[in-house]
């Protein structure tokens, strides 16, 4: 006998367990793939948005590139062009541009 057929011969709370065994695997490894990478993901976003002061340079969501000028609790005062401000809501920076990445 082979011990798979071992396996099934014992039965019981045994058998139950080892059906049970590809669906934790399953469940595992979309932890380790999707769930975690998202999770570190949001919580670098939350950081970068935390540390946003005037002066940043950072780049909306819209695609809209501006210089910080004032900052609030969920709002971001945006300078984009000579006397041109806009007012944006702080979730809608997208990321904070440096010189390399803005070559």
């Amino acid at each position: 006998m082979n011990a798979i057929a071992l396996l099934q011969a014992t039965g019981g709370a045994t058998g139950a367990l080892f059906q049970f065994l590809p669906i934790l695997a399953i469940g595992a490894v979309f932890y380790f793939l999707v769930i975690a990478p998202a999770n570190k993901q949001r919580k670098k976003q939350q950081e970068m948005l935390g540390s946003l002061k005037k002066g940043d340079r950072v780049l909306t969501t819209g695609g809209i590139y501006g210089t910080i000028q004032g900052v609030e609790a969920e709002v971001v005062y945006l300078k984009i062009a000579e006397n041109i401000k806009v007012k944006v809501a702080r979730s809608a920076v997208s990321g904070v541009v440096t010189e390399e990445t803005e070559s």
